[in-house]
Order: C-alpha cells, then sequence, then structure tokens
C-alpha cells in the first residue's frame, strides 16, 4: 500500500544513525507521503549522522533535550509553525548511565538511575504533556514509543532500563485515557525484539539475548525494517482505534514457554 501517510505532519526522535529504528521509521515515513521534522538531543546531533537522513527526507533537524521542557516547548512551537497541527510523534529515546559505566543492578548509582528514568521513561511523559498542553495534535493522531519485553521479565544485563520501560509503558496506558477523551488522540507502545541498535548493543550480553530471542521465537526476530512497518501502521488511520497498548512486535518470543528445538538441545 502506497501513501499511508500522505498529508500527515509529525516529529520522529531518536534517529542516531544508520542502525537506529528511527532512522528507518523515518525513511518509510517519507516513502508513505508524510513530512515530519527530527529531532534528538545536541549531544547525539553531534555523534550521529542525523543531518545525512535530514538530507534523505528533504526535511530539518531540530535540536532538543527531551528532558528539558523548554527545549520541547521550542521544537513543537517551530514544528507546528512549519506544519500546523502535528498528526504523529515517534519517541525512540533510551539511555543508562549505569549500563554505559557497567554498574551492576546490585550497586546501581541513584543518581544516574534517575537519569535513566528521566531520559528513557520520564521524556515520554513530557513529549505527551507539552504536545497536550500546545494543542499541537490534530484529533486522532498517533503517538508511539519504543519499549522491550524486559518491562515484563527480567533480563539481568538491561539492569534500570527495565523499571524505565515499565514506566513508560505505564505512561502509555494513562496519557493514553487523557488524550484520547480529548482529542482522540491514540498512545501505544511497541515492544520490540533485541535489535542490533547502537543503544541496544551496547547492553551486557546482549549477543546471548539476541541469539535466545531469535531461536526461540517462532518467526525469528523481528527487524528494526520490519519495526518501521508496524510504526507506520500505527501512524495510518487503518489502526485510529487501536490506543493505550504494549504491543509485542517480536516474532511471537512474548507468547512462548518452550520450544521443541529447546527441549531437544
Amino acid at each position: 500500500m502506497n501513501n499511508l501517510l500522505k498529508g500527515k505532519k509529525g516529529i520522529i526522535f531518536g534517529a542516531l544513525d544508520e542502525n537506529s529504528i528511527a532512522w528507518k521509521v523515518a525513511l518509510k515515513a517519507k516513502e508513505q507521503g508524510a513530512e515530519f521534522v527530527l529531532s534528538n538531543a545536541p549531544v547525539a546531533l553531534r555523534l550521529g549522522k542525523i543531518n545525512e537522513l535530514a538530507e534523505l527526507c528533504d526535511t530539518t533537524v531540530i535540536a532538543a533535550d527531551a528532558t528539558s521542557i523548554e527545549d520541547l516547548e521550542n521544537l513543537f512551537d517551530q514544528a507546528t509553525e512549519k506544519y500546523g497541527k502535528l498528526d504523529f510523534i515517534l519517541h525512540s529515546i533510551g539511555m543508562s548511565p549505569n549500563v554505559r559505566k557497567n554498574k551492576a543492578y546490585t550497586e546501581l548509582n541513584y543518581d544516574w538511575f534517575l537519569k535513566t528514568l528521566d531520559i528513557s521513561a520520564l521524556s515520554f511523559h513530557k513529549v505527551l504533556q507539552v504536545a497536550y498542553q500546545k494543542d499541537a495534535l490534530n484529533e486522532w493522531s498517533s503517538v508511539v514509543a519504543l519499549t522491550y519485553v524486559a518491562a515484563q521479565r527480567t533480563f539481568p544485563g538491561y539492569n534500570d532500563m527495565a523499571e524505565a520501560k515499565a514506566t513508560l509503558e505505564s505512561i502509555a496506558r494513562s496519557f493514553g485515557y487523557h488524550y484520547g477523551t480529548k482529542k482522540n488522540v491514540r498512545v501505544n507502545t511497541i515492544s520490540q525484539s533485541p535489535t542490533m541498535t547502537t543503544a541496544g548493543s551496547g547492553v551486557k550480553g546482549f549477543d546471548v539475548f539476541y541469539d535466545y530471542a531469535n531461536k526461540l521465537s517462532p518467526l525469528g526476530n523481528a527487524s528494526s525494517d520490519s519495526c518501521a512497518d508496524f510504526t507506520i501502521a500505527l501512524f495510518s488511520d487503518l489502526t485510529r482505534m487501536v490506543t493505550m497498548q504494549n504491543l509485542f512486535h517480536d516474532g511471537g518470543f512474548s507468547s512462548i514457554g518452550m520450544t521443541e528445538a529447546f527441549m531437544g538441545e
């Protein structure tokens, strides 16, 4: 299907390089007729390739620290000045200083833990709250955030990001209620397979549970390209009655207990 997003405008947070799911979403959104601005934190803009993506998508980059209300207000003001009211937002933001600095879960630095929560979860609430208060979204808009099954199950190497993702999913349900009743805006999270992104590969033991999930999932791990396709479907009018959901996009991993292949090993 073509032009699923024709005429729709949005903001895509979190594209760093060609390994980012947000990068793939941007390319597919452009392909499906959408217009959007790209945004990431200033440090990510310096380290990544987002300006290359902006050229590919014929758009602009607006720097914003998603933990800063002031930055977000400026971002939404610029985006709505450019496009009018928006139709979709992708939140693809996550970082844990404890993970980056190899702090064991039983020895967390709590100041860093608070940063993990602020960057990876509360930023989602801040994005939604600024959009809500500025009335920046059209009716039947779609907001999507990326999450992981460690919000429900224990993956030791995922560390304090598990708590952040659990909070992120709760915010989608809570804000989804308020935004739905006021503006018919839908808010969902996609629980994606382990994916070889820059952020994902920084998790201790990532390659082990990537292989584990790939073997256990009936369909194998979902790729970043297929996650982008699913995101586009959630942005489109084809899913306008789907909201407040955590949607597993993981090849069936989240529903599997054991498989014959594993039992035979």
